[in-house]
């Protein structure tokens, strides 16, 4: 009887295993590249680009930060920022091309949706 308890032991754990590797497979395949939004006015050589609220990327124009502030209004040039380093709120070595972003594709994905080539 021994014997049966581990066999089952062994072909749950392989079975739990097998959906883990499963369930990665298929959340990978098609996501979108991570992305960030950022200040296109905030570079920095040595930290990159500043990150900001993604709100400031959302609307199709530029957005004005400070309205509650009683000081001097600093204008937010919000983009999102594609497959980036990120530290102390701070994003660098990325790409504002969408399309250049690095293919975080899966087990199993085509290269589909690209177009012709």
């Amino acid at each position: 009887m021994e014997q049966t308890g581990l066999r089952k032991l062994r072909s749950s754990t392989v079975i739990l295993g097998s959906m883990g590797a499963l369930a990665a497979a298929l959340t990978s395949c098609g996501s979108e590249p991570d992305k960030r939004c950022v200040d296109r006015n905030s570079y920095d050589a040595i930290k990159g680009y500043r990150v900001v609220d993604s709100g400031n990327c959302n609307s199709s124009s530029s957005s004005t930060a400070g309205k509650k502030s009683r000081g001097k209004k600093k204008s937010v040039d919000g983009d999102w920022y594609y497959d980036s380093d990120v530290s102390s709120g701070w994003a660098d070595y990325g790409t504002f091309d969408k399309s250049k972003a690095a293919d975080r594709g899966g087990f199993g994905c085509s290269g589909s949706g690209s177009g012709g080539g």
